[in-house]
């Protein structure tokens, strides 16, 4: 009589490991996204993640932070932004007081030392001891002696304070930027890289997104709102709704119930032209 031997089971893979990890956060990636992220960490490597709004590109890098039991550091990047919000800077007031106590008998202080330093950002990611994800978030709306700052810093992965010399990372953060293309990022910021867009989800996955997201949701729910925002997406609208939205609106739902997609447009759009045009064209008539 034959015997038949049980395989192992197969042990998953990298990349399936980082889905799964994610996935137990609640992102939902796909193969792609869990790949380039694998590879970024394997690789020590900083991720660039483009996409439209709210695709999911600042909730990866958050996921990924509790997943691997990472500090997230985030850095808000906006028009003008320089070194002294994203790195450092002094504490003027208390520098103020410092050199008055000492005009009125008080120990001189150093004032340019560690007493008086402010730490930003950057700084906090490249001397925190343990692990960091540093998201460098929408680093398209900074200009570019930023992106400039921020080649350097990339490249070596210390900084220098005139005051107090050059501090090296204390480990080597794993760093995401992400960029909503308001326009196009240098070729060399670029090519120390991975890179990878991020689209909207086809439909079958954001209702599992929606699904994930919301514990108890009705099906019913999930897949019509996942069709009402698929015809928003295609409706040539000023601003159209991403992920979070999405979510939104299905929680909306929730409360009044699936028939009051007309009533809650509020949840997905944010431009009065907008909801004015989905109502006028009947953009939802039939879902």
């Amino acid at each position: 009589m034959s015997t038949t031997q049980s395989r192992p089971a197969r042990e998953p893979d990298g990349v399936e490991a980082v889905a799964a990890a994610l996935a137990g956060e609640g992102y939902l990636a796909g193969r792609e996204v869990a790949t380039v992220l694998h590879l970024a960490v394997a690789l020590e490597a900083p991720l660039l993640l483009e996409g439209e709004a709210g695709v999911g590109k600042t909730e990866l890098a958050r996921a990924w932070a509790t997943a691997s039991n990472a500090r997230l550091v985030r850095l808000q990047c906006h028009e003008g932004i320089d070194v002294h919000q994203a790195l450092y800077d002094w504490d003027h007031a208390r520098q103020l007081l410092a050199l008055r106590a000492s005009e009125l008998g008080a120990s001189a202080a150093d004032l340019y030392s560690r007493d008086f330093l402010v730490r930003r950002p950057l700084l906090e990611a490249l001397e925190h001891a343990g692990p960091v994800v540093l998201l460098i978030d929408e680093v398209d709306r900074a200009d570019d002696a930023f992106e400039a700052f921020l080649l350097e810093l990339l490249a070596d992965f210390q900084v220098t304070i005139p005051e107090l010399g050059t501090i090296a990372a204390a480990g080597r953060p794993l760093v995401v930027l992400t960029s909503n293309r308001t326009r196009e990022l240098h070729d060399a910021l670029k090519r120390r890289c991975l890179y990878h867009w991020i689209d909207y989800p086809d439909p079958e996955r954001e209702r599992e997104i929606v699904l994930t997201r919301l514990p108890g949701v009705s099906d019913e729910i999930a897949r019509r709102v996942v069709m009402a925002v698929g015809r928003l997406r295609e409706a040539g609208l000023y601003k159209v709704p991403g992920v979070g939205e999405t979510v939104t609106w299905a929680r909306a739902l929730r409360a009044l119930g699936p028939d009051a997609l007309e009533d809650t447009l509020g949840a997905a759009l944010k431009v009065r032209e907008d909801i004015e045009r989905v109502r006028a064209q009947g953009v939802l008539e039939g879902v």
